[in-house]
């Protein structure tokens, strides 16, 4: 089986499809690789390609209960490798490659399961996990056939522990306006544009840690700045990809409204950006009992988070005795 593994891996490590840019479509070779393992496996495949990189690819054979769903985008490969990164590279027993853990690695696990078995089994390998304006889910939910599995798998690196629950996500992006002007002007210290950013940025920061004292740790990441460079100082800038979590186990309410703080914060020091556009969020899923995991399957409504252990017990045998909500 690990030799399989493998050997579904490397073509897929080698197909680029790091997110952003996200230039994927259904013809992008790992996809193309994935159809012709599943379709020679019995399986029936069905490419949903919604553009600009958002694609799904539903593998379905008889009648299956659990959905396993899986990404193939990768975030971007980054400097400082030291190995080939589109290649798989095998090293006293561990495997380098981008990607490989977040998360082809389980790809290629499902199609070596695919192959090797002739049980009833479906499979959701979608494109834009990592990077900002997600849709392939929400697209493949908002079919109601799709609806009818009693279990979902979400295939993620956690360690080989069976998570349970979801902490929730805010994806958003500001627009902070100012004064265009001459960097000897004082007025700059409240005009420019980059001063508001960096003000609202340390009152988020700010906001973070002082829930991290009370007991509610929060992440909390901006991840891409963009705006003018040739001027002494600017009149606009835009932060895009500004992510916000919740670690907090038991949270119910709306993921906005969760970090509300944060805005009110933002909002009480003159900071707060001219406009704010929400392209992704979702509340935290609801956590269910471990006693009641113990006495028997979940509920048809649940979706977990699950991987096998290391002793190599398929996770539907898994005996659900530990779960750390940090670890999500």
């Amino acid at each position: 089986m690990i030799k399989r593994i493998l050997e579904h891996l490397q073509p897929l490590v080698a197909c680029d499809s790091q997110n952003p840019p996200r230039q994927i479509d259904s013809d992008t070779s790992m996809f193309r690789y994935a159809a012709d393992i599943l379709q020679r496996a019995g399986c029936a495949v069905e490419f949903k390609d919604f553009g600009e990189g958002h694609v799904n690819l539903l593998a379905v054979r008889g009648k299956p209960g659990v959905l396993f769903n899986c990404h193939l985008d990768t975030v971007p490969i980054g400097e400082g490798w030291t190995r080939p990164p589109l290649d798989v590279t095998l090293e006293d027993n561990r495997v380098f490659g981008r990607g490989v853990c977040d998360i082809k690695g389980a790809a290629a696990a499902l199609l070596s399961v695919a192959e090797q078995t002739d049980f009833p089994i479906a499979i959701l390998f979608s494109s834009d996990e990592e990077g900002a304006g997600s849709c392939c889910i929400q697209r493949f939910l908002d079919v109601s056939g799709h609806r009818a599995f009693e279990q979902v798998v979400v295939c993620e690196p956690t360690g080989c522990q069976a998570i349970l629950a979801h902490r929730g996500f805010l994806s958003v992006k500001g627009h902070f306006s100012g004064i265009m002007g001459h960097s000897s002007e004082f007025r700059a210290l409240q005009d420019s544009a980059n001063h508001r950013m960096a003000r609202w940025t340390a009152a988020a920061l700010d906001h973070c840690e002082r829930e991290a004292q009370e007991g509610r740790p929060t992440c909390f990441n901006l991840g891409l700045v963009s705006g003018p460079a040739a001027v002494a100082f600017s009149a606009s800038w835009t932060g895009q990809g500004i992510g916000l979590s919740s670690r907090s186990w038991s949270v119910s309410r709306p993921a906005a409204r969760r970090y509300s703080p944060i805005v009110a914060s933002c909002r009480s020091r003159g900071t707060f950006p001219g406009s704010w556009v929400i392209p992704l969020s979702f509340a935290p899923c609801r956590t269910v009992p471990i006693t009641a995991w113990r006495a028997g399957p979940p509920r048809p409504s649940t979706t977990a988070s699950a991987k096998p252990k290391r002793d190599g017990r398929p996770a539907s045998t898994l005996a659900w005795s530990r779960v750390e909500p940090n670890r999500t």
